[in-house]
């Protein structure tokens, strides 16, 4: 009985706390593009798919779960599952190796994705299996597929989706190959940083059909036309993931700022044209670019693949300023 009602407070509590969450959410401005995504985060329960997560303290990091003796210790953990923020899920050595998304900046993707009723979509990258429950929520079960290299990961998505009531299509592979067996696709959503876009992708998603991606730090939204071509604009906003794992594409390193304008090293701005440039324009080439362009934001660039071939460009993808992707590895 007592197990019970610790059980009974543990769910207000969670309810009451992801109430809270889905207010922060919509003051963020990040349901603007579709409010019906305020009901999935509503509704599913992020805390079953977190039954620990890690924070940083004093000593590194701490460990919370959900299976903790101390009443006290149980309720900051679903708490904290419920704040604004990403969530660390895998440490092996002091290293982050995964995390749980910022719930704000999912919602904006979600909402950026533009799904309609009777969408197929394709996830690369499981993740927790949160972000496949709220599309599940939103499409059905059978219409949402998503793929991760790692078999432990889809494992445990899979474990979190069945205990939250969901069962989409859970794959193990490589997220750069798709998923052909489930295709086609309406839409493809990668939580995954890319070096460049896997041609699988454009011809398992249907003419018209849409790839929402995170690259260099921001995120792409391209449409595509065919198997061979799509293009698009990055969001305005910055995104932050770890990279697709598999080995496609080159790993850099970092470019030296020494010698560059302070405000151009602490701009985030000016970090993106770097990323999205890189292997193409140096710092001080990059540089003299966005001084003279006016620091552009974001929306400003985008990305086009067409028979192939990938290149970023500034304002227009036939305009002066276009850089080659790498090659697919």
């Amino acid at each position: 009985m007592a197990a019970d009602t610790a059980g009974q407070e543990l769910d207000r509590v969670a309810a009451e706390a992801r109430a809270e969450l889905v207010r922060e959410i919509e003051a963020s401005g990040a349901f603007a593009a579709d409010p019906a995504w305020r009901a999935a985060f509503a509704e599913v329960p992020r805390h079953l798919f977190v039954p620990y997560y890690y924070v940083t303290g004093t000593a590194g990091y701490e460990r919370r779960w959900g299976g903790h003796p101390d009443p006290a210790a149980r309720e900051r953990w679903v708490r904290g599952a419920y704040e604004d923020t990403p969530l660390a899920t895998r440490i092996r050595d002091g290293e982050l190796l995964s995390s749980s998304s910022q719930p704000s900046l999912m919602a904006l993707m979600l909402a950026a994705l533009d799904v309609e009723d009777g969408h197929r979509v394709l996830e690369i990258g499981a993740g927790t299996g949160y972000n496949a429950a709220l599309l599940a929520y939103r499409l059905g079960d059978d219409k949402v597929t998503t793929v991760d290299l790692d078999p432990e990961i889809t494992e445990a998505a899979r474990r979190h989706l069945e205990a939250a009531g969901f069962r989409p299509v859970v794959v193990t592979g490589d997220g750069a190959r798709g998923v052909p067996e489930h295709a086609p696709y309406d839409r493809i959503i990668a939580t995954c940083t890319l070096h460049s876009v896997p041609p699988a992708w454009l011809g398992q998603c249907r003419p018209g059909g849409r790839i929402l991606t995170p690259f260099a730090t921001g995120l792409a939204a391209l449409t595509v036309r065919d198997a061979a071509h799509a293009e698009g604009r990055f969001l305005a906003t910055p995104a932050y993931f770890v990279p697709l794992r598999g080995g496609h594409g080159p790993e850099r390193e970092p470019p030296h700022l020494a010698g560059l304008p302070r405000r151009a090293r602490d701009s985030d701005r000016f970090r993106f044209l770097l990323a999205l440039t890189r292997g193409s324009l140096d710092p001080e080439e990059a540089h003299a670019l966005w001084e003279r362009e006016g620091m552009p934001p974001r929306e400003r660039y985008g990305l086009t693949v067409a028979d192939g071939r990938g290149w970023a460009w500034l304002d227009d993808p036939e305009g002066p300023y276009v850089w080659p992707l790498p090659e697919e590895g």
